[in-house]
């Protein structure tokens, strides 16, 4: 059977063209001549029938064709690397690399290591902290992630607990003769983080009060900043209940509002293309342990 497909070098060579937009710069990708690059499209145009690229100045821009291609082709050549490179690793015995933010990372996964190394001898680990709302960087075979529905399509998304979160403080900014309600929470210097400015309203409109009633002493980049200020007794942080649970078990933090639940998950996010049984076994694990 006759393959319909036009060869994968005049493939890559258009969509190289195609995301760089100069033949030129494609060629040197590629480590070709630019005149094989030219040739190459030249010879797709031909099979598929239509003009892919017009000249724009010293460059090229994509035809109405050309962009319909372009969008599948740098989806498989995105997938055709990234299955590419989980073969490798796993053909190398590389670890299983899970990217989470920096504050996840500290303050919940670090201090349940040596239980997941008791639970699963088997899993080689690598954690590596990196930003929730980044794209997953090469090497990195996973990554947590607070996010909400619905999911992007080109992403397995492994749905672990849902996001609770509430406010939490030092026992000695709260007298026993305070009352825990939310009018003497509002009277209290409140912290906020920029990465989640939504957290303090989404608590408000839950108990009934409007945003604008918030005294919001200080913001912070990072979460991990805002909760080492709660520590040392700067005010109130609102955070996810599993980032402070360590602090709440041994009394450095209080909760005495309780926790809410946000629309958003906790969730194992992996390249559409991903078939390591780590990440399940890894997504189980997790999905026991925070569901504890």
């Amino acid at each position: 059977m006759t393959s319909s497909l036009p060869s994968l070098n005049a493939l890559r060579a258009f969509d190289s063209t195609a995301r760089t937009l100069s033949m030129t710069a494609a060629a040197q990708q590629l480590h070709v001549t630019h005149g094989a690059v030219s040739r190459q499209i030249r010879q797709l145009e031909e099979q598929l029938g239509v003009v892919l690229f017009e000249r724009a100045g010293r460059g090229v821009r994509l035809t109405t064709a050309g962009i319909r291609l372009a969008n599948t082709t740098q989806q498989v050549f995105s997938q055709l690397e990234q299955t590419c490179d989980q073969l490798r690793r796993e053909a190398e015995g590389a670890p299983f690399v899970l990217g989470c933010s920096g504050s996840f990372l500290a303050r919940w996964f670090i201090p349940r290591l040596d239980q997941l190394k008791r639970d699963c001898p088997e899993l080689e680990l690598h954690l590596t902290a990196s930003d929730e709302d980044q794209p997953l960087r090469p090497g990195v075979d996973a990554a947590l992630r607070f996010a909400t529905p619905p999911w992007p399509t080109n992403s397995q998304v492994i749905e672990l607990a849902p996001e609770r979160i509430g406010p939490v403080l030092r026992p000695d900014l709260l007298s026993d003769a305070d009352p825990a309600t939310p009018t003497t929470l509002l009277q209290l210097p409140l912290l906020e983080t920029l990465s989640r400015p939504q957290a303090w309203p989404q608590w408000c409109h839950q108990q009934n009060l409007e945003p604008a009633s918030l005294r919001i002493a200080q913001s912070f980049e990072h979460l991990n900043y805002m909760l080492e200020a709660a520590l040392v007794g700067l005010g109130v942080a609102i955070a996810p209940a599993y980032l402070v649970e360590e602090d709440l078990r041994a009394g450095r933090l209080i909760a005495p509002w309780g926790f809410i639940e946000t629309d958003a998950l906790l969730s194992l996010w992996l390249p559409q293309t991903a078939q390591d049984p780590r990440a399940r076994q890894l997504a189980e694990w997790l999905r026991h342990m925070l569901n504890q």
